[in-house]
């Protein structure tokens, strides 16, 4: 049995799986260091993430010379969305600590499941419920420990960050589902092509009037411009490789490897900034842990659709879609948020 278990395929999701984990834990860095040099340009700090992404899928899509399969427009709102999640989970590194943002990027879980439930007709079993509920009890936690302990949270409004945060998590779950729409009458490729596209145009417009004057005040070198660079380059990598590591392993071993992004904030946030951590937050990371294990487990179990529900003929295809944004675990942090795509 246990030489079933340690496949290749098993062995490369796992590193696969870190790698990913530490790109989350990376963009995390970038945006608390700008915050440490009084930068505060979350929008621009995303730009060049939908600029890369547009240069590259954008290229590929240009190539096929193939019309659109969703209209044009859901894209618009689409990167609306994206850009929004992004600018208020960045901008919560202004007032908050790196571990609250890793941590409450969670929130996007529970979002989830409940617009997939209202919009998509969803059921989920009483295992996954009760992984959500141990989950969204490991956040209170950190919202307690932070109202709390403000002085020791690494920020100057700890719960201004953290409503920041989950306002965040919220649009990136709606984000996601509105990916699960798209992705089942587009492609990926399509999708993240005019993502880019979309979330770069309305980026630009957004830096124009909200950050015109912080990208002139700002004096650029090499200690300025690279956390931007950094952030844009590990977004980019994270939002790539996502697909991969579903294919190979599914969204169980997606989210098992995202888990370990909350424990490199903490050892950064230890050594690197040399801050002190309220025990809370290691209850806190534990609650959490055991809620998404639990939601994980319950991966065995199907997910009820309706019977005369119109996805009920691509079931294998729609769990795996449907499994990969419900455990979406911001990533967006990536903005501090962790970004779900579907293969």
């Amino acid at each position: 049995m246990s030489m079933q278990i340690w496949t290749r395929n098993t062995l490369i999701g796992l590193g696969l799986g870190q790698f990913l984990s530490l790109l989350i834990t990376s963009t995390g860095f970038t945006s608390s260091e700008l915050a440490k040099k009084g930068i505060n340009a979350p929008t621009s700090q995303s730009f060049l993430n939908y600029v890369f992404s547009t240069l590259v899928y954008g290229t590929v899509l240009l190539y096929r010379r193939k019309a659109l399969k969703a209209k044009w427009y859901y894209y618009i709102i689409l990167g609306l969305v994206d850009v929004e999640a992004n600018f208020l989970v960045v901008k919560a590194y202004q007032y908050t600590s790196l571990t609250s943002v890793m941590l409450l990027d969670c929130w996007s879980i529970p979002s989830v499941m409940l617009l997939t439930w209202l919009f998509l007709k969803t059921k989920y079993r009483f295992k996954k419920i009760t992984g959500v509920v141990v989950c969204v009890a490991g956040l209170v936690l950190v919202v307690f420990s932070d109202v709390h302990s403000g002085d020791r949270a690494g920020g100057s409004n700890p719960r201004k960050g953290d409503l920041l945060v989950i306002a965040g998590a919220t649009l990136y779950a709606i984000s996601n589902v509105s990916e699960e729409f798209l992705v089942k009458s587009a492609d990926r490729v399509e999708l993240m092509a005019m993502l880019g596209l979309s979330g770069g145009i309305i980026s630009a417009i957004q830096i124009s009037i909200l950050e015109r004057n912080e990208l002139k005040s700002i004096h650029w070198s090499a200690k300025a411009a690279l956390p931007f660079v950094g952030f844009a380059v590990a977004m980019f990598m994270f939002y790539s490789l996502v697909p991969v590591l579903l294919k190979i392993n599914g969204s169980t071993m997606l989210n098992l490897s995202l888990l370990t992004s909350d424990m490199w904030a903490v050892l950064i946030r230890i050594f690197a900034y040399h801050e002190k951590v309220d025990w809370m937050y290691f209850v806190s990371f534990g609650a959490v842990t055991i809620g998404l294990i639990i939601y994980s487990g319950g991966d065995r179990d199907d997910d009820q659709h309706p019977p005369n529900a119109a996805i009920d003929d691509h079931r294998p295809a729609v769990k795996q879609d449907e499994e990969a944004n419900s455990g979406n675990h911001s990533k967006g942090a990536a903005a501090g948020s962790s970004k779900t795509w579907v293969a």
